[in-house]
């Protein structure tokens, strides 16, 4: 076995992806103990020196991973994401640059690359994208005619909250998120406006209930999806790696009928 396929071995095993998995995990650690003075008071030697051990060591486990795959390192998203986290990480935090040491807690997000779970979350979130653009669309429709319609109907004794179509928008979305809606704003509303209630609840009722639950079906349909194509992938891998083993123990099988043909010719 070569030094390369031995490095493959070494880098795609499950003990290496623990081991990674743990250190993201404890640099995270140590990364919220350095926003601490009192523990920086204390051990910021300590937090600082494992801080660079981690960092050396995904330098080494990014370095390991170039060797073994070359070119095709670069073609996998999730290692140009590690590759940039680190490369961050690497650059010098002086002068101008000194903001880019707090960019270091994006390490963290090393997690979604190493735990397949992780992974496979944000691989249905980003396989949802496209479908959630287009309700994206519609609910901005929705805010901007809802939003021209309350600055028309209430703006001008509601000034602070529907006197322009950006205060508007922002109401409009305090009332989507439920934040204090109905004592803060409708009911005062109603107050001068009696019947705004029939303003406010159709548009409750199409942005809250409606459209909102349109996302959560978009993203469970993307994971369920991407959910069978991990296991159809699982399946045809099983099915390769027994065909695999099949021919393995035909050629084994056909190599001991040759030698018993052999000896049976020689003791003839």
């Amino acid at each position: 076995m070569t030094f390369l396929e031995r490095l493959r071995i070494l880098v795609e095993s499950s003990r290496a992806q623990n081991f990674i998995t743990a250190v993201i995990l404890l640099n995270a650690i140590t990364l919220g103990l350095e926003t601490s003075e009192a523990m920086m008071t204390r051990f910021g030697p300590l937090l600082k020196m494992i801080d660079r051990l981690a960092l050396a060591i995904f330098v080494l486990e990014l370095t390991a991973k170039m060797i073994v795959y070359g070119r095709r390192f670069f073609v996998n998203g999730w290692n140009v994401f590690d590759f940039l986290i680190i490369a961050i990480s690497l650059m010098p935090a002086i002068g101008n640059l000194s903001v880019l040491r707090a960019f270091r807690v994006l390490r963290v997000l090393r997690m979604f690359s190493v735990v397949p779970k992780l992974r496979a979350v944000v691989q249905a979130l980003l396989n949802a994208v496209p479908s959630m653009l287009s309700i994206i669309v519609l609910l901005m429709l929705v805010y901007y005619v809802t939003a021209v319609l309350a600055n028309q109907l209430f703006g001008e004794k509601f000034d602070a909250w529907f006197g322009t179509i950006g205060r508007a928008m922002y109401s409009l979305f305090e009332i989507m998120t439920f934040d204090n809606w109905s004592s803060g704003i409708v009911r005062p509303v109603m107050e001068a406006y009696p019947w705004a209630w029939i303003f406010f609840l159709p548009f409750i009722i199409i942005t809250s209930f409606a459209v909102l639950n349109l996302f959560i079906a978009i993203i469970v349909n993307a994971m369920q999806a991407q959910h069978e194509a991990e296991n159809q992938q699982a399946q045809v891998t099983a099915e390769n790696n027994l065909a695999i083993e099949l021919q393995r123990l035909r050629q084994q099988i056909s190599s001991l009928r040759e030698e018993v043909g052999n000896l049976r010719s020689r003791r003839e």
